[in-house]
Parts: C-alpha cells; structure tokens; sequence
C-alpha cells in the first residue's frame, strides 16, 4: 500500500507533496538530518497536513505528480475541506 502525504511547515508556511509506503518513517526522515541538503531542510519541523491511501505506488505517483501540477495552495488545503476531491482522483487514477 502506498500513500500521497502532504506536509506543512508553518516555519517556511509552504506545503510539500510527496509519496511513500511508509508516511510516519518519512516524515522522521523530513525532521532529520536525512534530507540534510535537500529542500525540505529549510521547513523543519515538517508535520503531516493530509495523507492519501492509494492502492498501488502508480496511482500514488499520479495523484502526487497532479497535486503538484496544480501548482496551488488553495487546491491543497481544499482537499481537507471537500473529501469528494480525493474520492475523484483515486477515481480518475484508478
């Protein structure tokens, strides 16, 4: 099972989008120095904002590659407020 998760980082306030089979050991990884030069260092502490049971790493990776293409910050946090817009990516993804 794999998951899209989002995280939050009220240091930077941006939002970052990414992919895992494992949203608690990698949101460790984004508090840690495991990404140390990456661009998530500079948001620590990250905290998850929303994460998004798909059925295989190929729906997750679409969904992801989506959110990001939206390029949108209202378009994310809309996706906590109206719980049909997942139901119709997983779909349309499916």
């Amino acid at each position: 099972m794999h998951f899209v998760y989002i995280l939050y980082s009220s240091k930077i306030d941006r939002y970052y989008v990414g992919q895992t089979y494992d949203v608690q050991a990698r949101l460790v990884k984004h508090n840690t120095n495991y990404y140390e030069n990456k661009w998530t260092a500079k948001g620590k502490p990250w905290v998850l904002y929303l994460s998004i049971e798909c059925d295989t790493k190929a729906q997750a990776l679409q969904i992801e590659g989506h959110i990001k293409k939206m390029k949108s910050r209202k378009y994310i946090e809309n996706l906590t407020r109206y719980e049909e817009i997942i139901a119709r990516l997983k779909e349309k993804y499916s």
